[in-house]
C-alpha cells in the first residue's frame, strides 16, 4: 500500500468514526438526537437509571483489569531482572527543577484557590480558572519529568511537540465532544449561559488544549520509575493476523454505528470504540500503534498510558467536584461538568464520576494516543513525544 492509499485510508475510518453514530442516531430517531449541535452539551433527557445486570457485568470485566493490573504474573507476565545494557535508569539528582516549575506553582495555587473560594472583583474570577489551572499543572509535571530524567522533558527538548499536542488535543476533544450528541450527553456542562455562544466556544478551545499534554505527560512521569517501565514490558506475546485485524475493524465500524442507534445500551462504545476501529486500520496500514510492541512481549505502552490517564482522571474529577461542593448546588464555573451515565450511575467517591467510569480512563488514554498519531501520519509531523529511551 503507498503512502498517499495509506493516508486516505485513515483519513476514510475517521469520517466514518463521525459519520457512522450519526447515520445510526438518524435511523433511531428518524432525525437528529435530542440535543444535538447545542454546545457546550446540556442534558436533554434523562438516562434508563440504574440496571444490575448491567452494573454486574461492567464490575466482571472492572475486576479482570483490576486483576491484570495489580498480579501482572498471574497473567504471564515475568519479572524484568535489570535495565537493559546502555539503557540504564536516568540520574535523578544531575538537575534541579526548571525554572517553570517554580514558576506554575504559584499560579496553580491561585487558580485552584479561586475556582473553589469563588472571588468576585468585577467579574466572577472562577470564571477564568480552569485554563491557568491545567497549563500550570500541565508544567508542573513536564518539571517533574525534567527532574528526575536529568534534564530531558518535552518543554526542554521537544517544545514544538508540546504545541502540536495542545492543537490536536483541542481539536479531538471536539470530536468526542461531537460524538457525545450521539449517546444522549454522557457529560455535560449546566452553566452554558456564563459565556456568549462565541465566547463558549473561544474559551472551550483554550480548555480543551489542556487533555492530550496532561496525559502524555502523566506517562513520561510513570515512565521514570522503573516499577512502571519493567512490571509490563516482558508478557505474553500476542500476533494478530491481517483477517484478525480485518474482523476487528469491521466489529469497530459496527460498533459506531450501534452507539448512534442504541444510544444508551452501547453508551461505552463512545469510549472504546475508536480502540479497535483506528488502531485496526493503523495496523492494516503497516503503522506503528501502541499495541505493536505486544507482539514482541511489551505491554507497557498500552498499560502506561491507561495508568497515565487514571492519574490524571483523579486531579480532572477532584478539581470539578470541589467547584460544586464548595459551592453548594449553584456552581457557576463554565467549564463544571456532571455525568449522565446509564445503568452504572452508582457509588461516587469525592467525584462526579461514578467509581466504575474510572475504569474507562483506561482506554480513553488509548484513544488520545492513537488520534495523536493519525494527526501525525495524516499531517506529517514527528509523532514521537518520549524523551526517556529506555525501551
Amino acid at each position: 500500500m503507498t503512502t498517499w492509499k495509506k493516508t486516505l485510508f485513515l483519513i476514510i475510518t475517521f469520517v466514518l468514526i463521525f459519520a457512522l453514530p450519526l447515520f445510526g442516531s438518524l435511523a433511531k430517531w428518524k432525525g437528529l438526537p435530542p440535543g444535538y449541535g447545542e454546545f457546550p452539551a446540556q442534558k436533554v433527557e434523562a438516562d434508563p437509571g440504574f440496571s444490575l445486570l448491567y452494573f454486574s457485568l461492567a464490575c466482571i470485566v472492572a475486576l479482570v483489569i483490576t486483576l491484570v493490573l495489580v498480579f501482572p504474573r498471574l497473567f504471564g507476565f515475568r519479572k524484568t531482572a535489570e535495565e537493559p545494557p546502555g539503557q540504564a535508569a536516568p540520574q535523578r539528582d544531575a538537575a534541579s527543577y526548571p525554572v517553570w516549575f517554580w514558576w506554575s506553582l504559584p499560579v496553580l495555587a491561585l487558580s485552584w484557590f479561586l475556582m473553589w473560594a469563588r472571588v468576585k472583583l468585577f467579574i466572577s474570577l472562577e470564571y477564568y480558572t480552569f485554563v491557568p489551572l491545567w497549563w500550570s499543572f500541565i508544567l508542573i509535571l513536564d518539571g517533574i519529568v525534567y527532574k528526575r530524567n536529568n534534564g530531558a522533558s518535552i518543554i526542554s527538548r521537544k517544545p514544538k511537540v508540546m504545541q502540536l499536542l495542545a492543537v490536536v488535543s483541542c481539536f479531538s476533544w471536539f470530536a468526542f465532544e461531537y460524538l457525545n450528541f450521539f449517546v444522549l450527553e454522557n457529560w455535560y456542562y449546566p452553566n452554558s449561559q456564563v459565556f456568549s455562544n462565541f465566547g463558549n466556544v473561544f474559551w472551550f478551545s483554550l480548555s480543551y488544549t489542556t487533555v492530550l499534554p496532561a496525559i502524555f505527560e502523566w506517562y513520561l512521569l510513570l515512565k521514570t520509575f522503573r516499577l512502571f517501565r519493567t512490571r509490563y514490558s516482558n508478557g505474553p506475546k500476542l500476533k494478530v493476523s491481517t483477517a484478525f485485524l480485518v474482523i476487528y475493524y469491521v466489529l469497530g465500524l459496527i460498533l459506531a454505528f450501534g452507539m448512534g442507534y442504541y444510544p444508551y445500551l452501547l453508551f461505552w462504545v463512545l469510549w472504546v470504540a475508536l480502540v479497535p476501529l483506528l488502531s485496526a486500520a493503523m495496523a492494516l496500514a503497516g503503522y506503528w500503534t501502541p499495541f505493536t510492541p505486544i507482539k514482541d512481549g511489551d505491554w507497557s505502552k498500552v498499560i502506561l498510558i491507561g495508568l497515565a490517564t487514571v492519574f490524571n482522571g483523579f486531579f480532572w474529577e477532584f478539581w470539578n467536584f470541589g467547584s460544586e461542593w464548595f459551592h453548594g448546588d449553584a456552581p457557576t464555573n463554565p467549564n463544571y461538568w456532571k455525568y449522565s451515565v446509564p445503568y452504572l450511575d452508582k457509588f461516587h467517591i469525592f467525584s462526579e464520576m461514578p467509581v466504575l467510569g474510572y475504569f474507562g480512563y483506561l482506554f480513553f488514554g488509548l484513544n488520545c494516543w492513537i488520534i495523536w498519531l493519525i494527526a501525525a501520519y495524516v499531517f506529517k509531523f514527528d509523532a514521537d513525544f518520549e524523551v526517556l529511551k529506555v525501551e
